[in-house]
Formats: C-alpha cells, sequence, structure tokens
C-alpha cells in the first residue's frame, strides 16, 4: 500500500512537471540558490611540476539570477567560507589557512559578484566580475557552460546545471609565499547545480 501511495505522487508530480515548466518559461527569470549536495568548487595548482594539487570549498552561500529570454541580464553571486578549504590532508589544509595563504582569521571570506554576462555560443556564455580574496578585489573570468534546466521531481521545483573554468594568478591577490614551489596559477573548476527558491 505504501509502494503504491508513493507511486501515486511520483505519478502527479510528472503530470504537473510540463505544467510548471511552461510557466517558469514564460517568467523568463528564477533566481536560484546553490545545491550543496551536487556543487563542487574545486581548484588546482601545480606542487614543484610534479603533479596538481587539489582543494575545495566545502561552505559557501550564494544566489544565480538565470533570465531565460536575456541572458546577458543574467548574474550570479557568491561568498566562500575560506576556512572551509578542505584538501583531504588534515596539517595540509591547517597551513593553507594560515597567514602563509588564506589567512582565515583575518579574511574569513572570498567574494564573487558578475558585473558582466556575454554569450559566446549555444549554451556557453563569458561571466565577468569581481574576486575578492585577502582584502583586494580583482577581475576574474568564468567560462561557464549551462548544462541542463528540467524540474526535480522530488522538491518539484526547477533545477539548473552548470560548469565553470578560470585560471588565477594568486600573486595578483597578494598570496605570494613559496611561488618557487606552488604554482602562481591556480586553475578552478567549478561544477554547481542550483534550485529555484520558493
Amino acid at each position: 500500500m505504501k509502494y503504491l501511495i508513493k507511486s501515486c505522487g511520483v505519478l502527479l508530480l510528472l503530470l504537473s512537471a510540463p505544467a510548471v515548466y511552461a510557466e517558469d518559461q514564460a517568467v523568463g527569470r528564477e533566481t536560484y540558490v546553490f545545491d550543496k549536495a551536487h556543487t563542487n568548487i574545486m581548484w588546482f595548482v601545480s606542487h614543484i611540476g610534479y603533479s596538481d594539487s587539489m582543494g575545495q570549498f566545502m561552505d559557501y552561500q550564494g544566489r544565480i539570477i538565470l533570465d531565460h529570454d536575456q541572458p546577458e541580464q543574467s548574474s550570479v553571486k557568491i561568498t566562500l567560507d575560506t576556512a572551509s578549504i578542505m584538501t583531504g590532508q588534515p596539517e595540509f589544509d591547517k597551513h593553507l589557512r594560515s597567514a602563509d595563504f588564506f589567512d582565515v582569521e583575518k579574511y574569513p571570506a572570498a567574494h564573487f559578484e558578475s558585473t558582466r554576462v556575454t554569450v559566446t555560443g549555444k549554451d556557453r556564455a563569458t561571466v565577468d566580475g569581481l574576486f575578492t580574496l585577502l582584502g583586494k578585489s580583482r577581475p576574474l573570468s568564468l567560462d561557464v557552460r549551462f548544462n541542463k534546466r528540467g524540474m526535480d521531481i522530488e522538491k518539484n521545483t526547477p533545477r539548473a546545471g552548470f560548469s565553470a573554468r578560470a585560471t588565477v594568478k594568486r600573486s595578483l591577490w597578494g598570496m605570494k609565499k613559496y611561488l618557487g614551489f606552488v604554482g602562481d596559477n591556480v586553475k578552478i573548476r567549478i561544477e554547481a547545480e542550483a534550485l529555484v527558491t520558493p
């Protein structure tokens, strides 16, 4: 009986999804929040040329405004908790949080806020903005691919997925420690999913 009730509920969601999707499309503009269970904000940096070390930020807050009719009017804003940096190596994480790198006690957050969106192709765009780290704000450009939009059946709200790439020089934000050993160029990779807010 429980299985039957659950199956009927899923069926109702499936039947209602097209109507909700059409209504959202008619609106044209949606506000999303990141789904942390399906989002990874990762970085890669060379370790003396032997390999690329990898880490990610586990805690962050942000929103995406997606304009389907005028994509160039879309925007993104995110705040990273720098103390949430994680590599899987506790001692390395502790060092990254120190004044040698992210200095999390003095600068507990990093921010990115878009200033311009330029459509560059089918489902692709360049998102320019200001990235603030260690108290310095400098331009940062993300190469973004829009992967998919659809209805989340369980939550009954639109879900969207994005992939983004960028390369930054950490020294431009004043992070210059160990440049002879740890690379200056940091590759950023973001795999994100987001849900429309109620």
